[in-house]
């Protein structure tokens, strides 16, 4: 990748996330696969940080915000906010799957996709705003990006595109179909719309900020149309 096609794409990522780095490898070191990069590199010591900095951040929000429960009822509630399933959905909709750097035959696997490595690189990337930013800017982050949660809605235990999959697959249906209506707006903000395609069921549309998350947001449509979830 050129120097100019790195900055665009840090760019890009910076505006998602809503911080602009001043130590670029901070986040660069989030989103690296040990088997992208020298172990030294890689996400696994900002991982460790960025859990613990999620752990306080929603730990603090459930104090405040369920005032009536006991410590066994925050528990439960901390539990299922913080698990690996909900972090790899945050970065499911982010589209923190294009940014995450993996070796070229972990690349033709999916392994920058799959739900255990972005569930770690969403907890590295929350380190590495809170090494970068200070505790106020992860904090904005994860109240942001966790607030439908917080606010009591469902917290999605596998990522839309996975349970249509499962739920068509085991009504003995072909595998769902995705294709992109059209890419707009500028490189470093791209706008997507992707249209489901479900053997005999009709269409559904999503749109997001990178074709993962339209894909996402088509699927999250279909699913909730046919009262699956």
């Amino acid at each position: 990748m050129t120097n100019h096609a790195a900055d665009r794409a840090r760019a890009a990522l910076e505006q998602r996330l809503g911080h602009s780095f001043s130590d670029p490898d901070l986040v660069l070191h989030a989103l690296t696969h040990g088997s992208g990069k020298a172990r030294t590199s890689d996400y696994q010591r900002l991982e460790f940080l960025g859990d613990r900095v999620l752990g306080l951040v929603i730990a603090e929000a459930l104090f405040k915000t369920f005032a009536g429960d006991g410590e066994g009822a925050m528990s439960a509630r901390h539990s299922a906010l913080v698990r690996a399933e909900t972090c790899a959905a945050v970065a499911a909709a982010l589209g923190l799957d294009e940014f995450v750097v993996v070796g070229a035959a972990e690349r033709k696997k999916g392994l920058h996709q799959s739900a255990s490595v972005l569930a770690d690189v969403m907890e590295a990337v929350i380190g590495a705003l809170y090494l970068d930013g200070g505790l106020g800017v992860a904090q904005r982050f994860i109240l942001s990006h966790w607030a439908g949660a917080l606010a009591g809605q469902q917290v999605v235990s596998k990522d839309a595109k996975t349970t249509l999959q499962e739920w068509a697959l085991g009504r003995g249906l072909a595998i769902p179909a995705y294709e992109t209506l059209s890419r707009t707006g500028p490189d470093h903000a791209p706008h997507f719309e992707v249209r489901l395609s479900v053997q005999n069921h009709a269409a559904a549309t999503g749109q997001g900020a990178s074709k993962r998350a339209a894909e996402m947001a088509a699927a999250a449509a279909f699913l909730a149309r046919e009262g699956v979830r």
